[in-house]
């Protein structure tokens, strides 16, 4: 139960009275509709993808700590794809978008290794922090918008496939590398 003290006036504000509420958290579409036939008329339903969007939602704006001071990073080369996990966006040279969680946290997967070519089920356990729902179609959806985001920029830096393998970053405007030897980490 979620609810409030009276007022001072001693009335009880509609408002002000406690009410139950349901919170259903699934990163399920499917699932999210499920729940809403089924608890119909219930009580108030709040249904979220994740927890870090419930956190969001019920955080208190006191509770929430004040933004530490800005302190200006270090000027990335201007043909140089930088993503700030902080405030979810991706910038190349001075133009700049905005990120939802699962872009950021998909470029995050593929920049922390750019040569490495990630498996389907690799990137949905990295990304949605689950095991047993692997769907390639979520994982192409979410490619899909990053590939238009990234196309906003400017930058030449895709996803691209890997036929049978997966997904990997590429830059289309610099020629490959030539070379032998394992990438790092021996993968």
């Amino acid at each position: 139960m979620i609810g409030n003290e009276t007022g001072a006036a001693g009335g009880a504000d509609p408002g002000e009275t406690s009410f139950p509420l349901v919170i259903g958290v699934t990163p399920s579409p499917a699932e999210r509709v499920r729940l809403t036939e089924l608890l119909d008329g219930v009580a108030p339903l709040l249904l979220v993808a994740d927890l870090d969007e419930l956190r969001r939602l019920i955080t208190p704006p006191a509770a929430v700590d004040p933004p530490p001071a800005v302190v200006p990073a270090p000027r990335a080369p201007d043909d140089a794809l930088v993503v700030d996990g902080t405030r979810s966006t991706a910038r190349w040279g001075n133009r700049e978008v905005v990120l939802t969680r699962l872009e950021r946290d998909l470029l995050a997967c593929l920049t922390a290794e750019p040569v490495r070519v990630w498996s389907y089920a690799e990137l949905h356990r990295s990304v949605w922090h689950d095991e047993g729902l692997q769907r390639k179609a979520d994982v192409q959806s979410l490619v899909k918008r990053l590939r238009r985001k990234l196309d906003q920029l400017g930058t030449g830096v895709t996803v691209v496939a890997v036929r049978g393998v997966g997904l990997r970053l590429a830059d289309h405007r610099r020629p490959r590398a030539q070379g032998g030897g394992d990438p790092p980490g021996g993968r």
